[in-house]
């Protein structure tokens, strides 16, 4: 179990020093923001966040066990991985400083499923989870690797990736559950203030993506 706490404890100090895990936390604002007036979204509040927490660490377990597959290691694929991500960033913040948030378009499109808002919360996790893989992937990926042994290992490297994972996320968890307790209270900030939590989302994103790129890709040149 000492192991497990290990894991969390990790993923609660990836939350301050990965910069590819910050940009879990404005984008998740910015989606409640976004869902804020929906009356469907309104009833699936509290949910969000666990949500997408779990989109996130399905789409690490999905590209860490196709790297696996493929025998591909995260240093090979991060030279291309980490200019993508960072650019991905810092371009969904200029969008939102610009006064447009991108993640309304989850509401709009008309596939039936993601006009769900679970749903909707759950796929929107999993457009975000490649971001976070330059942090966490190693992790992941060490859990496949454990996993050549036996089934038994291969579970074990999953839980202990999970309990990363809800280390890192809990308070992506936590957020949504709060919003509900003041939730006409936020309804209606957000209705007055949506542009500017856009713009404040966008110019953390913007920062955040530029700090990713100093730290992670200039050493590297």
């Amino acid at each position: 179990m000492s192991e497990y706490l290990q894991s969390f404890i990790l993923g609660n100090a990836a939350i301050l020093t990965n910069v590819c895990i910050l940009p879990l936390y404005p984008g998740l604002l910015a989606y409640m923001a976004a869902n804020a007036n929906h009356e469907k979204s309104q009833n699936a509040m509290k949910w969000m966040g666990l949500l997408v927490l779990l989109g996130v660490l399905s789409m690490m377990v999905l590209v860490g066990g196709l790297l696996f597959a493929f025998q591909q290691s995260f240093g090979a694929i991060l030279p291309i991985l980490l200019p993508t991500i960072y650019g991905v960033v810092i371009l969904l913040g200029l969008l939102m400083l610009s006064g447009r948030n991108p993640f309304n378009r989850l509401q709009m499109v008309q596939t039936p499923a993601l006009r769900n808002p679970y749903i909707g919360a759950y796929v929107y996790g999993l457009l975000l989870g490649p971001m976070t893989l330059p942090c966490a992937g190693p992790v992941i990926l060490s859990a496949f690797l454990l996993g050549t042994n036996s089934a038994a290992d291969l579970a074990d490297g999953l839980i202990y990736f999970l309990f990363f994972g809800l280390g890192f996320g809990w308070p992506l968890v936590l957020l949504p559950f709060l919003a509900v307790t003041f939730q006409r209270q936020l309804i209606g900030w957000t209705t007055k203030h949506y542009k500017l939590l856009t713009r404040v989302s966008g110019t953390l994103l913007v920062v955040i993506g530029f700090v990713g790129i100093y730290v992670e890709l200039l050493p590297q040149l």
